[in-house]
């Protein structure tokens, strides 16, 4: 785990501090990102699912959703202290990340530790109140950050791990919510899967984004000083990433869908024409795929994201004995 000293080491290789603020309570308070809660989403169809599958497990429902959900926003500002303090002399290139907290003023890595260690300990604090399944998932969770930001391993420095890395957010936010419900059992390896490679292609989307703003507007110089991951990228590779990434998740959530209720199959074409709309939204100018904590902004997406939870509603509700031709051995006769 980290250590103080860790942070202190970091440090001493900083830019220099002189002409910089000293950091304030609403600094410290500000690099805990806690306006990103939004992406806590993800936690709802987690929620949904175990209701519809498994019915309720818990003595206290409402307690155990709000054990998770603070646990979840405690554990991923844990996660946001200690990105933006390993990531401020790379996020000084980026043209809007040069105005984070951590850039602009001086912090102190004792603070920054004992800040990250509190929401660490109140997180899993939580966690472990809720239940044993809730308390793993959130010490995933919190080891994903380190292994994500932290040297020697930085898994953000390098190509493709660093969005199959980031992206097991998702499923693990999806577990969290599962257990919300029923901490008794883990959801089905297909729903898993499925919500681990649509994450890798909102990471992957978010990069290709990045990748076309910048290195037309700054250069690709510029971009590799703020990500080293984009050296082993191209504005292709990371197209053809997220074709790639869509298409494991449609994969494992066709497995999903004739496994447990074929009549989910509704919401496919729905779910196709978000992740179009989502890979068009990446290629437009200062797009909102780089702050996905500003989605909600997205009329459009919101719009298909909206239709999506109609359509689960309504194959949940209602039996469609016609879809059962999907789930058997036909063969077009000829004869």
């Amino acid at each position: 785990m980290l250590g103080c000293e860790h942070f202190g080491k970091v440090r001493d290789m900083s830019i220099s501090d002189l002409g910089r603020a000293h950091g304030t309570a609403a600094g410290y308070l500000a690099i805990a990102r806690l306006d990103h809660s939004t992406k806590h989403i993800f936690i709802v169809p987690g929620v949904i699912l175990a209701y519809v599958l498994r019915g309720i497990h818990t003595t206290s429902i409402l307690g155990s959703i709000t054990l998770g959900l603070i646990a979840a926003i405690c554990i991923a500002s844990a996660n946001y202290v200690i990105n933006e303090w390993f990531d401020r002399e790379f996020d000084k290139f980026h043209p809007t990340k040069s105005q984070r907290t951590a850039v602009k003023t001086q912090l102190s890595g004792t603070v920054i530790f004992i800040e990250w260690a509190g929401l660490v300990a109140i997180g899993l604090a939580c966690a472990f109140a809720a239940s044993k399944i809730m308390l793993l998932v959130a010490c995933i969770f919190a080891l994903q950050g380190i292994v994500y930001n932290v040297p020697p391993i930085r898994a953000k420095d390098k190509a493709y791990l660093d969005v199959v890395s980031e992206s097991v957010n998702n499923p693990l936010r999806l577990m969290i919510g599962w257990a919300m419900v029923d901490p008794t059992t883990l959801p089905p390896s297909s729903i898993i899967l499925m919500y681990w490679a649509g994450g890798a292609f909102l990471m992957a989307a978010k990069r290709l984004s990045e990748f076309r703003e910048i290195a037309a507007s700054h250069g690709r110089g510029v971009l590799e000083r703020y990500r080293a991951s984009f050296a082993g990228y191209s504005e292709v590779s990371l197209t053809v990433s997220c074709f790639v990434y869509a298409l494991i998740s449609s994969f494992f959530l066709a497995i999903f869908l004739i496994k447990y209720r074929v009549e989910y199959l509704l919401t496919v074409p729905v779910l196709i024409a978000l992740f179009g709309h989502y890979l068009a939204l990446s290629m437009e100018p200062a797009s909102t795929a780089q702050r996905p904590e500003k989605l909600f902004k997205e009329r459009a997406l919101i719009a298909l994201v909206c239709l999506l939870a109609v359509g689960f509603l309504l194959a949940t509700y209602v039996d469609m004995p016609a879809l059962e031709m999907f789930t058997g051995q036909r063969y077009i006769s000829l004869g």
